[in-house]
């Protein structure tokens, strides 16, 4: 049994409260470690010793080649305990080993990339009348809180953590209470490392305590979230007292665009992938299959005979394709939403049931699942669900599919499948969302900007981008040659 604590100046802690709370294998349901409970004392203290960190200068005043030194030992500590971290990052979230062991390759890369850019040339200078050298410089932003969910709990975490350190901020990070075991072992690592005490922290416990002072607390720089629309609201409203600069990535409702002329075998198998990946529990997801009328039956039939053959089972069996929802709480919410698809008249042509056999009882386990027959203003197509139920509705030409494609409240991603390269281009361009591919589907680079357009988000995260949303960018005007101005006569 893992037992899990807060890290808070340098130092291992327990909750003040003294609360703890159970971490379940989404696999089988079985308690496999126990995390302490923090709350908004926590929080508190946490975000003050922050706060005093960054201004000592001790982090945000080293030379920027020697931050790098230290992220560059975590990427490497992250690749010496991989073997640990996907198995781990499995039984915390229930992913599979090959999805795990991605995710600990990225985080890995994540920290070497923001080590690299920090040594790059940086900042500007301008040519500006009179005897003057106008620069921007940027700098950073201070005491940073760091919000993850728990689809990637590892991943997510280093996309926050390293470009926030690399830019020379101190932060106070909070991981999902339902999966906060590899987010501890990554801090476990950077202790390792020897970053100075006070420059990360990590306070587990609810949003309601730990995410609510974080985003309350005058005494924070800068909100960085990945999680659901609604926490980003709250997020919002929050911040809005003290003003506090604000980045959130969250959900999507993403359209699958297959026209006729693509490659069908294809189409359909980055179909599948675009929904079934992560148990459909990816922000990005391509939850919405739009058809062309003219191959929609074809689509449809191929896309159910291959969703029945996924092999639905627990994470850490490496015959498994798909594993369970994260929570039994998660899986009644997937469950609810299939039968309101049912109740609006969509046609449930797959799946929609829970896996109770071969030993998944116990497990969170939803069937791959297909909704044919739908409408823009049923609920499964306006709503995220954030599980393995895929939407498909067809459309009758370019116009159509742009239209459809774009008639939700998110923006997160979007996906084309077309052999005509003129067509793909077109209708790409039309798609408001800021994470979008052509003929794929789920790539993502830590040098490419990640975020979305309309409600899935305000910001970018990864690339320069990402290492912007942790700066702030300051202007300097130097005059080169002091005399009085004479701006008054007397």
């Amino acid at each position: 049994m893992l037992n899990l604590r807060m890290y808070i100046n340098g130092e291992w802690r327990d909750s003040t409260s003294k609360g703890t709370q159970d971490v379940i294998n989404p696999s089988n349901g079985e308690v496999f470690a126990k995390a302490t409970s923090g709350n908004s004392e926590d929080a508190k203290v946490a975000i003050e010793i922050a706060r005093r960190t960054f201004d000592s200068g001790i982090w945000s005043e080293m030379p920027n080649s020697e931050r790098a030194l230290y992220l560059f030992k975590i990427a490497d500590k992250i690749e010496e305990k991989r073997e640990e971290l996907l198995r781990l990052e499995t039984f915390d979230n229930g992913k599979t080993l090959r999805e795990s062991g991605y995710d600990v390759s990225d985080a890995a890369a994540c920290f070497r990339y923001y080590a690299g850019l920090i040594t790059k040339p940086d900042g500007q200078t301008y040519n500006v009348p009179g005897p003057v050298q106008a620069m921007v410089v940027q700098e950073p932003i201070g005491v940073c809180g760091l919000i993850v969910p728990w689809n990637h709990p590892l991943l997510m975490s280093a996309w926050k953590i390293a470009p926030a350190l690399a830019a020379g901020n101190t932060i106070v990070f909070k991981p999902s209470e339902m999966t906060p075991v590899t987010a501890t072992k990554l801090f476990e690592i950077i202790e390792e490392v020897g970053i100075p005490d006070g420059v990360v922290n990590l306070v587990m416990g609810p949003g309601r305590e730990v995410g609510n002072e974080i985003a309350t607390n005058p005494l924070v720089d800068k909100i960085s979230l990945i999680g659901g629309t609604n926490t980003g609201r709250h997020i919002m409203r929050a911040a809005a007292e003290n003003i506090t600069n604000i980045s959130l990535e969250l959900g999507g409702k993403s359209p699958n665009i297959i026209f006729s002329d693509a490659n069908f075998e294809a189409a359909i198998d980055y179909a599948l992938y675009g929904i079934y990946f992560g148990t459909g529990q990816v922000c990005s997801a391509g939850s919405r299959i739009l058809v062309e009328e003219s191959i929609y039956q074809q689509f449809v039939e191929k896309f159910v005979e291959r969703a029945k053959k996924i092999r639905v089972g627990a994470g850490d069996n490496p015959n498994t394709e798909m594993g369970p929802l994260v929570s039994q709480e998660h899986m009644e919410s997937v469950l609810d939403y299939i039968k309101i698809g049912q109740q609006e008249g969509a046609s449930l042509v797959c799946g929609g049931y829970r896996v109770e056999k071969d030993g998944l009882e116990k497990g969170y386990f939803v069937a791959p699942t297909v909704f044919t027959d739908v409408t823009s203003e049923m609920r499964i197509v306006q709503e995220e669900i954030f599980g393995p139920v895929a939407v498909i509705q067809s459309f009758r030409d370019e116009q159509e599919a742009i239209y459809l494609a774009n008639n939700t409240k998110y923006g997160l991603a979007g996906s084309v499948f077309t052999n005509d390269g003129a067509k793909a281009l077109r209708v790409i361009k039309k798609i408001r969302a800021g994470i979008t591919y052509v003929n794929t589907y789920h790539l993502g680079f830590v040098e490419a900007p990640w975020g979305g357009y309309k409600q899935s988000g305000i910001g970018r995260g990864l690339g320069t981008f990402g290492l912007q949303e942790f700066q702030e960018t300051k202007q300097i005007n130097i005059n080169l040659q002091v005399e009085p101005i004479g701006w008054f006569e007397n």
